[in-house]
């Protein structure tokens, strides 16, 4: 049975979805507040996180960004704010996907579902290529950046550099591809072998969080290049300097 953290202040509504889901196996956790539900994700450990937008002491949207860098599973969120804005910014902030609470609830168990399928996908995937794809091969070195992908550890000149298992593995498979322009669709296939469907911006989320800890400039990127309408490239001589 699938686990799912709801974060939704209306009880009735979160009694609601909780039943219809509880229905086709999925167990739910309902969460009231925003400023809470951090800790409650924490401690269930669920395969998905659900979000209402309007919610008191951390609204939905500043939640998912203050999630994303610490919890890779698919985020999404449920409101009722039918918003172009706030759908292209909850894909910003790093959410998988933007429902309607108005959306059918057949319709709504079936995208959660993908999502989740789309999880188990992922880490298999991860899995895979941790015991496959990365502990034979040695360290590699670009300048003052050693990745090595047998204990996972990142460093750039004397300092450590902490990354989280997803941001790892796009790490190493950028490099891997050192001075190759590798787009989201060929990423998204090789890390968690699913498509691009031309909204997923969890990539870019985790691109930017790369170049931030990697002391990338955010404004004009020289160690891990935006290649305009083709995808992002790691420059293999760009790290001669810690800075």
């Amino acid at each position: 049975m699938n686990k799912i953290v709801y974060v939704e202040d209306d009880p009735e509504v979160g009694a609601l979805i909780a039943a219809y889901l509880g229905k086709h196996d999925i167990e739910v956790i309902v969460e009231s507040r925003g400023d809470c539900a951090e800790a409650t994700i924490a401690q269930q450990r669920p395969d998905l996180v659900l979000l209402d937008v309007m919610l008191p002491g951390k609204d939905g949207m500043t939640l998912c960004r203050d999630l994303r860098p610490q919890w890779d599973g698919p985020i999404v969120l449920l409101t009722s704010l039918d918003s172009d804005m706030n759908h292209i910014l909850s894909l910003e902030m790093g959410a998988n996907d933007y429902i309607l609470k108005t959306t059918p609830p057949a319709v709504l168990l079936a995208r959660l579902r993908l999502h989740l399928r789309q999880r188990v996908s992922a880490q298999q995937t991860v899995e895979s290529n941790s015991s496959n794809a990365l502990k034979p091969h040695k360290a590699m070195r670009f300048g003052t950046l050693c990745i090595d992908p047998v204990n996972r550890q990142v460093t750039l000149g004397a300092e450590n550099i902490t990354l989280s298992t997803a941001d790892f593995d796009l790490l190493w498979e950028l490099a891997t591809h050192a001075g190759q322009i590798m787009d989201r669709d060929a990423l998204l296939k090789n890390l968690r072998g699913v498509t691009y469907d031309g909204l997923d911006r969890s990539v870019d989320v985790a691109i930017s969080r790369l170049r931030k800890k990697l002391y990338d400039s955010a404004t004009e990127p020289f160690r891990i290049k935006t290649v305009r309408n083709k995808g992002y490239l790691f420059a293999p001589h760009a790290w001669e300097s810690e800075a």
